[in-house]
């Protein structure tokens, strides 16, 4: 049997590291809303994470290192792209963040998830056919968001509604990452939408929410895992691991940020999920594995 070359097994364990970041920082996320609004929130963590990338970027352009030939170092290309992937960042950031206040860290988790399948779905207006497992992993997905979300009366509770108006903003964000970063330079375009996300979120904080320095300080743990290592660290383990890891190792071990985000909130807040609970996630966690899996491929006839 052939042994796995030591470069994918590295990456593999990147990419496992990095959804265990994404995972903790819904509980993250769901501490800091004790302290603060979630828009003030956002904007100090974005913040956070653009700083973060700079020392990156800065090393990369004092080395000379370039990912791709016919990137762009048009600057204004970089603003225009760091504005539209911004604007969609601050969507899809804020509708998780309120929606994160009323429901748990676990649920929002795994709603969150959910881009994984609207992501082939939506490509269907690009008249991109997406394969036989995205339909599978649809069906599979909507049914576990109706166990884990549904309540009697067939009423979506609020906090998950708003969560999965976030997934269906983080899917028209990756599809808009996937065609600017072919552009532009990864880890600019990173920075600059992190820079746009904090300051439009700081602008909405100024008008809605009451700015305290003593809550920033209290909810500072939650703001700097959600800054430095969700937005930051996270981002770049991802891009380092992905130019070594197969797509489909990719995809499970990212994928796997819903199930750690679950045994985060019931490890650190006590969230405790039934059986019916259960058995949505396990639905919804079977139907992105299938739409992540077969996302490339197209039905045979």
């Amino acid at each position: 049997m052939k042994t796995q070359a030591p470069g994918i097994l590295k990456a593999d364990i990147l990419l496992l590291l990095t959804a265990l970041i994404w995972g903790v920082a819904f509980v993250a996320q769901r501490a800091g809303m004790d302290h603060m609004g979630p828009f003030i929130y956002n904007a100090v963590r974005f913040g956070l994470g653009a700083l973060t990338l700079l020392p990156i970027i800065w090393y990369r352009r004092r080395k000379k290192i370039t990912d791709h030939v016919f990137q762009k170092n048009d600057s204004s290309y970089l603003i225009k792209a760091g504005i539209i992937s911004g604007l969609l960042l601050f969507v899809g950031s804020s509708l998780q963040q309120v929606g994160i206040v009323y429901t748990t860290a676990g649920k929002a988790g795994f709603i969150t998830g959910l881009y994984v399948v609207i992501v082939p779905v939506l490509g269907l207006l690009w008249k991109q056919k997406p394969g036989r497992g995205v339909w599978i992993g649809s069906v599979m997905a909507v049914s576990g968001l109706y166990l884990l979300s549904v309540s009697d009366g067939l009423r979506i509770e609020k906090g998950d509604f708003l969560v999965l108006l976030c997934a269906v903003a983080f899917a028209l964000h990756v599809l808009a990452i996937g065609w600017l970063v072919t552009k532009v330079y990864c880890v600019k375009l990173a920075a600059a939408q992190f820079l746009v996300t904090a300051v439009i979120s700081f602008i909405t904080a100024l008008i809605f929410e009451d700015i305290s320095l003593i809550a920033l300080w209290n909810g500072a743990i939650p703001i700097l895992y959600g800054g430095v290592m969700s937005a930051g660290v996270a981002y770049t383990l991802q891009i380092v691991a992905q130019r070594h890891a197969p797509p489909g190792h990719a995809a499970i071990l990212l994928s796997l940020e819903s199930v750690f985000a679950v045994l985060a909130g019931w490890i650190i807040l006590s969230e405790v999920m039934g059986g019916r609970e259960i058995t949505g996630c396990l639905l919804m966690f079977g139907g992105m594995l299938a739409a992540q899996l077969y996302s490339q491929k197209v039905d045979k006839v």
